[in-house]
């Protein structure tokens, strides 16, 4: 049995949705354990791309258990639209192969006007967070509230349409007297609940005995995080961060897995940095090599489309997540998209202060004034997307990740050189028993 984690240790979009998808082959059970909608999963099999946003990345394979656990927040109405699209493509959803948790809270029409809001106000000051308006920060504020209403509580509308009558007092005041927006009337949110009521009460399920009890067999559990360590709540540049914990330790709050039964920890490095919103970005490139950086990577959202800012690997950024979730191995993926570049570049340290340091300054203050020392290395201009062991790549490829490795301290299990499941080398078995 391996209970293994997936974790970005950048501003999130290093690729999980593809290791995921190329780890689920052994797994039993994937879940994905914290985040909303916000995030987005490119997967491409066999020449076909698939865009998830709440569905586990492992619902292509049929066989396999996905599960929405506890720490989600949901938008029922994108995740039917979600579901319908890939049904539209054959690939199998049922209540057998995807299970909610009921104690998964709601993201609410009001959660997504006042996110807007916010964000449409703050701009003009230009203090905008870069939020994707998708009423992710509003839902987890209404669960450490105690005002969220959860997936479990469809399956009673009565109980629902109360509690949902006394939020809305205090929803509706924000809406029109603060942000001179628009109300909510109880009706037509209720038509809204009953019809998610009724698409949704075959998956509503206790997910915490379902991973627990897969735990228990001794079968292989794969867990999924959405964005990446640096954008934390606690840990990542706040406040532009997201509204969950995307760590290793977010596995145990947001799934209900025990801290002593998580075997491995494994890290999502991109060849690259990017970051989509706002905040500090210590590495980031303005002009031409960002921009084709950008236009190779293909870096814009899965979600929102928005273009994603770009920059060169940096290891302070990844040895700082390294550290704060025990990570084993490093997936190092998007290798690739640096074919071309007369040279290639790693942050080691930053200059703040006139001092050299090998941290990640909690200040943002200091972060935005951080400048990076760089150890540059030559570029390549093979085609490494048919590249099948290490040895298959060029010198200064392989020179690039040793250095890497070292920088952080961990070596590389997994290297993808290609979005397509067969374009990777796997240097680790992470799932010994196919259980």
């Amino acid at each position: 049995m391996t209970n293994l984690a997936v974790i970005g240790t950048q501003w999130g979009d290093e690729g999980k949705g593809k290791i995921v998808d190329l780890l689920t082959e052994k797994a039993s059970v994937v879940v994905r354990f914290q985040g909303g909608n916000n995030a987005g999963h490119t997967l491409v099999v066999d020449g076909q791309t698939y865009a998830l946003h709440l569905v586990p990345s492992g619902i292509l394979h049929p066989d396999k258990t996905a599960v929405i656990a506890s720490g989600v927040v949901v938008d029922p109405q994108v995740l039917l639209e979600e579901m319908a699209k890939l049904r539209a493509r054959g690939v199998f959803i049922s209540p057998k192969n995807l299970k909610i948790s009921e104690k998964a809270h709601i993201i609410l029409p009001y959660h997504k006007a006042l996110d807007q809001a916010r964000e449409s106000i703050a701009a003009q000051g230009d203090h905008r967070i870069g939020t994707t308006g998708r009423g992710i920060g509003p839902a987890y504020e209404d669960k450490a509230s105690r005002l969220g209403l959860r997936m479990g509580d469809l399956l009673n509308l009565k109980l629902f349409r109360q509690r949902l009558e006394r939020v809305l007092v205090e929803k509706n005041c924000l809406l029109v007297g603060l942000y001179r927006s628009s109300s909510f009337s109880i009706d037509s949110l209720m038509e809204l609940v009953e019809n998610w009521a009724n698409q949704f009460k075959a998956f509503i399920v206790d997910t915490f005995q379902i991973i627990n009890q897969a735990a228990k067999e001794g079968r292989n559990i794969l867990f999924e995080g959405a964005q990446g360590v640096q954008l934390d709540i606690d840990h990542g540049t706040y406040p532009f961060v997201t509204s969950s914990n995307p760590t290793a330790g977010g596995v145990s709050v947001g799934s209900g897995l025990c801290p002593k039964l998580l075997d491995s920890v494994l890290g999502l490095v991109k060849a690259y940095t990017s970051r989509v919103g706002e905040g500090p970005f210590p590495t980031e490139i303005k002009g031409t090599a960002g921009d084709r950086l950008r236009k190779n990577g293909n870096e814009y959202g899965t979600t929102t489309g928005r273009p994603r800012r770009c920059g060169w690997l940096d290891a302070v950024l990844v040895k700082n997540s390294v550290e704060l979730c025990g990570i084993d191995r490093l997936a190092i993926t998007k290798l690739d998209v640096l074919r071309g570049l007369p040279e290639i570049k790693i942050a080691t340290h930053y200059m703040l202060n006139k001092e050299k340091i090998d941290y990640v300054p909690a200040s943002l203050a200091s972060l935005s004034q951080a400048e990076p020392i760089y150890e540059t290395f030559p570029g390549f201009d093979q085609d490494i997307t048919k590249a099948s062991k290490v040895g298959d790549l060029p010198d200064p490829v392989r020179r690039y990740l040793d250095r890497l490795s070292e920088l952080v301290g961990v070596p590389a299990g997994v290297i993808s050189v290609g979005p397509d499941r067969h374009q990777t080398i796997m240097l680790h078995d992470f799932f010994p028993s196919s259980v």
